[in-house]
């Protein structure tokens, strides 16, 4: 792990602008890919999980994939293999999750493109964050580049104590389902349209 993140580990949950930067922390490794899944998002989708997350929440689901230097680098034939799992008509899109996404925007940046490249709007990307929406806003702009890509944004940081287990792709109250493209034109928070709970 970084020494910086092992100097302050019980100090720096809550980042302010710009002080933890993919350049600076990402080691551009994946976790897992899980191809052709449920529970990610809406409908069949496919699940990148990537490495590294300065935000260590207690109870964490995913503590493995805290470590930047945890799994496997990321390569152009595992791009290859997401884009034609994606190319399944009965596949509705993309989930990136970890570790941390916008700690990791080479990787995802990447395959976002490639994947607007190859299938335009007829795939939709989900993301989940600790970052919040409003502190995505005033970070850098590789965060932002990548938040105009997506589609959904479920965001914050796990909270134990605000645990839920009823809630709809999400462990915490606090965690809200964005309309990323709804909330960037209206300049405000739109959650999804579908939320149940």
């Amino acid at each position: 792990m970084h020494p910086f993140l092992l100097e302050k580990r019980d100090e720096v949950r809550n980042p302010k602008p710009k002080e933890w930067t993919s350049k600076e922390l990402s080691q551009q490794k994946i976790a897992s890919y899980k191809p052709y899944n449920f529970v990610d998002g809406e409908g069949v989708r496919c699940s990148l999980y990537v490495s590294g997350c300065p935000f260590a929440c207690e109870g964490c689901y995913n503590v493995i994939a805290q470590n930047f230097n945890y799994g496997i680098p990321y390569t152009h034939e595992l791009e290859e293999q997401i884009l034609a799992d994606l190319s399944a008509s009965y596949c509705q899109g993309l989930t990136l999750l970890g570790g941390e996404p916008f700690l990791n925007t080479e990787v995802c940046l990447s395959l976002v493109n490639a994947i607007r490249q190859r299938f335009g709007a007829t795939k939709d990307i989900w993301s989940w964050s600790g970052y919040t929406w409003e502190e995505l806003m005033l970070d850098t702009q590789d965060k932002l580049e990548l938040l105009s890509k997506i589609d959904i944004l479920v965001d914050g940081r796990f909270d134990i104590k605000k645990k839920d287990l009823t809630l709809q792709f999400r462990g915490s109250s606090n965690q809200r389902i964005i309309d990323v493209q709804k909330s960037l034109k209206q300049g405000e928070v739109i959650l999804w349209d579908k939320l149940k709970k």
